[in-house]
């Protein structure tokens, strides 16, 4: 089923069924009339002389300088040459995709001024999956994201590299092999293609649905280690999460209550112990503080989505042209920073519950959850990579959106940085999955020594399925393969517990 850009209804459930499986898109009928109503504000601001930033003057510190309507189209042609310098390994293609896709839906709300054809080569090319290379450092998050969108717009003018039927190719080259013909630029539209918030909030996007998945994730394995380490069950009983009635603390503990349902391995209070250590007993508080922060950059995003960020804007109602600073990324450089420590702590508590089932004097299990302690090391030096991991993931949570450098001599004097907020969220999130995985390995290790017929049944599942990637530890071997495997098998979305249980 195509999905229908219109400008206002993008939904990131959307936005991974065209990322992911390659949905078609168009833009709706309602959308091309504004836009060509929008493009009809330009047109005639050119042909009537009127000054209006960016189609008849020059850009930033720019802005004074007058531009002759016989250099409208150089100067757009210009602008997407000389702001293409961003550096860095490039974007992933899903970025890259997602930008191509974010950037249409923003255009076709109908305030940037853009030609018909122009938007129509951009859905063609999300359709044709030709995907710009676009560096991925260099953006300061105001201004829009203009150095990684001018990559993107390179591919729109059949210049710059895209990658097309996994092959690197010339942009000009991949648009003749699809049967697309590149755009040659009129007034306003090189600005409107790069003048916006869509590197930052792609990025973020895959770096959200990514980080839901893995909250998710983290409910499941941190049942299972609940059972290796025979953890006491009446700390996620309902009374105690009513009387602190935060919603996404209750449903963190009702998950883990579901998943442990029918354990041999759970205990009760005073059983074995009268309470658990922090890391097991503070699940529900923690992870549900998480999800409190996933709810809000969701929120962020969806917006952000679905706004106008260009400058100007063009008001075709009204005939207004207004120069404003809706391309401030700082709503998104806040919504990273934030969703960067939420994750970073998915991974810090995750660690703790590592040592928990590693360290001899802090559980009945073998020491390292060796098959033969001294002689085999075991899973000590995981442990290790986990605390390394959490280490570097507190450097990367350092908030981006408190700094902020001046360009365009002066005059752009406070930017959002919220562009290297989402690449920080980004990367928090790899390394975060990657201690999940370490625990979801000790924590099935010690499954098969308690014995995993003892398992409640949904966590069961869980166990074979990390079985399924990384198998029984009979003595030592390289880890190294397991984490990274298990840590890519983690990303599929089916591979949770029981997704069913999701209502926050």
């Amino acid at each position: 089923m195509t999905i229908q850009l219109n400008g206002n209804q993008l939904t990131l459930e959307q936005i991974r069924e065209v990322i992911t499986n390659r949905q078609p898109v168009e833009i709706a009928e309602e959308a091309w009339k504004k836009v060509e109503k929008s493009r009809e504000v330009v047109d005639r601001n050119v042909s009537q002389g009127n000054v209006v930033y960016g189609v008849t003057t020059g850009f930033g510190k720019f802005s004074d300088t007058s531009i002759s309507r016989q250099d409208v189209e150089d100067l757009q042609l210009n602008l997407i040459r000389s702001h293409a310098c961003a550096v860095g390994e490039p974007l992933s293609e899903e970025v890259s995709r997602a930008m191509l896709l974010l950037r249409a839906n923003a255009l076709a709300k109908g305030y940037s001024g853009i030609r018909r054809e122009t938007l129509q080569l951009l859905v063609d090319m999300i359709n044709h999956g030709i995907h710009p290379v676009i560096p991925s450092q260099g953006s300061l998050g105001a201004s829009g994201d203009l150095a990684p969108l001018s990559h993107l717009a390179l591919a729109v003018i059949g210049e710059g590299e895209v990658v097309y039927k996994g092959k690197r190719l010339d942009g000009l080259e991949a648009l003749r092999q699809a049967g697309l013909k590149p755009i040659r630029l009129q007034a306003k539209e090189g600005l409107a293609l790069i003048n916006g918030t869509q590197a930052m909030t792609a990025i973020g996007v895959m770096a959200y649905l990514e980080a839901e998945h893995l909250a998710l994730l983290a409910d499941g394995v941190a049942a299972l280690t609940l059972e290796g380490l025979r953890g006491v069950v009446d700390a996620f009983m309902p009374e105690s999460h009513l009387v602190r009635p935060y919603p996404e603390q209750r449903q963190v503990a009702e998950r883990i209550l579901s998943y442990i349902e029918g354990s041999q391995l759970t205990t009760r209070q005073g059983e074995l112990r009268v309470q658990d250590a922090y890391s097991l007993r503070c699940i529900p508080q923690v992870h549900g503080a998480i999800q409190q922060v996933l709810a809000y950059v969701r929120e962020k995003l969806l917006i952000e989505m679905n706004s106008a960020t260009d400058n100007p804007l063009i008001f075709s109602d009204s005939g207004k042209v207004i120069s404003g600073g809706n391309f401030h990324g700082q709503p998104i450089a806040f919504a990273m920073d934030f969703l960067g420590i939420a994750v970073a702590e998915i991974a810090s508590i995750s660690e703790r519950r590592i040592e928990r089932l590693v360290n001899p004097q802090l559980n009945d299990l073998p020491g390292f959850l060796s098959n033969d302690p001294g002689l085999q090391s075991g899973l000590m030096i995981t442990q290790y990579v986990a605390a390394s991991l959490v280490s570097e993931n507190k450097t990367l949570a350092h908030p981006s959106s408190v700094d902020s450098i001046p360009s365009s001599a002066n005059q752009e004097d406070h930017v959002s940085m919220g562009t290297t907020a989402a690449r920080h969220a980004a990367m928090i999130i790899n390394n975060s999955r990657k201690v999940l995985a370490i625990e979801a390995i000790c924590a099935a290790q010690a499954a098969d020594i308690r014995g995993k017929e003892k398992l409640a049944p949904k966590t069961k599942c869980l166990h074979d399925a990390i079985r399924a990637v990384v198998p029984i530890i009979e003595k030592d071997r390289v880890f190294s393969k397991d984490i990274e495997s298990l840590s890519e098998r983690m990303k599929e979305r089916e591979f949770v517990i029981d997704r069913s249980m999701v209502t926050v």
